[in-house]
Formats: C-alpha cells, structure tokens, sequence
C-alpha cells in the first residue's frame, strides 16, 4: 500500500499524476488533511502529533507513506512515532532546520492569518511556479481558495512552528528514506534533503533539476520514477 499526504492548502488530487500511475500495480490512498477538501478541521490548537495521530489510526497494514511539504513533515513523523507501520518514507519538499530568516518569513505568514477569510493565494502561487496561468497553478489557485480558512490557519500554523525531524528521529530510521526536493525550490531547500539523507541510515537524497515547490504536479514523471525506486527498495 501506498499513503499520498498532499500539503498546506492543497487537496488529495494534487497527486493525481501518483495516484494513476501507481494504481495500476499497488492499493494506493490519499486523504484530505484535515480543514483541507471534504475533511473537517482539527481545530486551531492542534499540534503536529495530533495530524500524525489521525492518519496512523487511517490504516494497518504497513504502508510506504509519501508526503509533500507538511505531508512530508507528517510522514517521517509517522515513521518516528510508528515504524511498525511504515515501509518506506518519500519525503518530498521536507523542510528541516530552517534559516532563522526563512524561519521569520514563515512564522509571519501565519501570524497573518485570521482563520475566517480566505487569503489572496497570488504571493504564494507566485513562490511555487513561474508560470501563473499553467495547469498545475490553476488548479493550485482553485484550491487555495476553496480551503476552510480555519482549517488552513490550523495547517499552516503547524508547518510554520515546526522545525522538521531531529537528528536522533532521523537516525533512529530503519526504513529506505526517499529525501527528494527541487533544484529551484528555496525553501524547501536541497541542502535541507541532503543534510536529512545524510542522517537517515537509509536515506537516499535526490535534487530535481529544473522543478520548485510543486514538483509532484509539474514534474510528474521524474517524480514517479523516484517513487517506484523507493518501492523496490522497499520490497522484501
């Protein structure tokens, strides 16, 4: 089985490029985060473990668990906390030990938000793609501005408080960790990646030329080939 965790503001079907591709050959799963598509908010208190603690009692059977951006910060929080239930880690876009700058930046954005208006995704669409009018951004767009405002704030203030995994959770790893990010992306950074895998004592980091932020939608096959790599290593 595969469990897809799609990010802040997003929805399952931004990994609709994942989701046909691997149905073809394994039981693949994407819920909506909480506050995010059909599913209810958390509530604005939630922490990290509570989105992790709600996924973990999603399913039983071990899964390989793929997350972009926060779904990325869950899945290896998963893998932490449960590692009797994963198989395998695609950490995409994973934040760790961000700059005390971009830490700023962050943390500003979600103090911003007020949890009843839906926010002008412009500034953020304009960090994820360099073509506004693309596909992918549409769609992104469509979504930003669909999310429960609450449900967003709750989301969005988790990823802007957390630092992504420690050293000793990223160590204690015994699962083929996939840390993948693009060469553009600049917050998610690759050094971010790397330092991760480097920690992982299987992990694997892979920097994607040419893709930012949204990488799962834009550069699907790329993406996909990585994925089914990860599934291999996976195999007993």
């Amino acid at each position: 089985m595969v469990l897809f965790l799609h990010g802040v503001g997003l929805r399952a079907e931004a990994w609709a490029e994942q989701l046909d591709h691997f149905a073809q050959t394994c039981r693949v799963i994407a819920p909506d985060m909480p506050g995010h598509g059909a599913s209810v908010p958390l509530g604005h208190s939630a922490n990290l473990e509570d989105y992790v603690d709600l996924i973990a009692r999603a399913f039983n059977e071990p899964a390989v668990v793929v997350g972009h951006s926060m779904g990325a910060m869950i899945a290896v929080n998963l893998a932490v906390r449960y590692p009797e239930k994963v198989a395998g880690i695609g950490a995409l876009n994973a934040i760790f030990k961000r700059s005390e700058a971009a830490k700023a930046a962050v943390q500003a954005r979600a103090a911003a938000l007020d949890g009843e208006q839906i926010v002008d995704p412009t500034a953020t669409l304009k960090r994820w793609f360099d073509d506004l009018e693309s596909a992918p951004a549409l769609a992104c767009r469509d979504w930003l501005t669909a999310v429960s405002p609450a449900g967003y704030k709750a989301a969005y203030t988790v990823f802007a408080n957390e630092d992504g995994p420690s050293n000793a959770g990223l160590g204690g790893l015994k699962m083929p960790s996939l840390f993948m990010t693009g060469a553009l992306e600049p917050n998610s950074t690759p050094a971010m990646s790397e330092a991760m895998a480097k920690l992982a004592p299987r992990g694997r980091a892979v920097v994607l030329p040419g893709a930012a932020h949204m990488m799962p939608m834009t550069h699907p096959r790329c993406v996909n080939s990585e994925l089914a790599r990860l599934m291999e290593e996976c195999s007993p």
